[in-house]
């Protein structure tokens, strides 16, 4: 499912609140880093994750990785910083920063 310039929208005011959960720094995409993806994705949905990389065009290729690899979508990069959602089945609405923003404003 693409997401659509009014979910981005929506998904980044979310997002300007949240601090990086997830550090990738010179020794990229690990068994680690992917196993704390994971579990950052199925609980929170939506993350903010920081890539350590001087190379504008490494961070961009690192995110798109990120986002392949873990059945993402970037929802927006900035210098070294990436906003990236997955939806899960089952979302906790303790944990998941989607469902917590929504029922906020209810």
């Amino acid at each position: 499912m693409e997401l659509n310039n009014q979910r981005k929208k929506q998904f980044r005011a979310i997002g300007h609140h949240l601090k990086p959960i997830v550090f990738i720094a010179d020794n990229g995409l690990t068994e680690s880093v992917k196993e704390e993806l994971e579990r950052a994705l199925k609980d929170h949905e939506l993350i903010k994750i920081k890539v350590s990389s001087p190379d504008r065009t490494a961070r961009k290729e690192m995110c798109q990785l990120i986002c392949q690899q873990c059945r993402a979508q970037l929802v927006q990069s900035l210098g070294n910083t990436a906003l990236i959602y997955r939806a899960s089945e089952k979302a906790d609405p303790k944990l998941s920063n989607v469902l917590r923003a929504i029922k906020g404003k209810d």
